[in-house]
């Protein structure tokens, strides 16, 4: 597989390369692993969906868009309140 170079800030690269080195990677085999571990865009919608399934399936749970909104604003003001505490 051919190489490629990544412009990237010094910092950012002494960061990675300390992390890489602290689980015993150079920090090459750091970033073709987080490559192969994290998901794309397209692939996290696709694993969205795919749960939607799963659950609609399951237990009947299909929310609405609007009762998804009510639900994550809910949500929202939850973890808010519990912030403040």
């Amino acid at each position: 597989m051919p190489d490629a170079n990544i412009r990237i800030p010094a910092e950012a690269r002494d960061r990675l390369a300390e992390i890489a080195a602290a689980e015993g990677l150079s920090l090459r085999a750091y970033l073709a692993r987080m490559a192969d571990t994290l998901l794309t865009p397209a692939e996290r919608a696709e694993r969205a969906e795919r749960t939607r399934a799963v659950l609609r399936e399951w237990n009947g749970y299909d929310p609405s868009p609007g009762e998804q909104d009510a639900l994550d604003a809910e949500l929202d003001r939850r973890l808010a309140q519990a912030d403040a505490a």
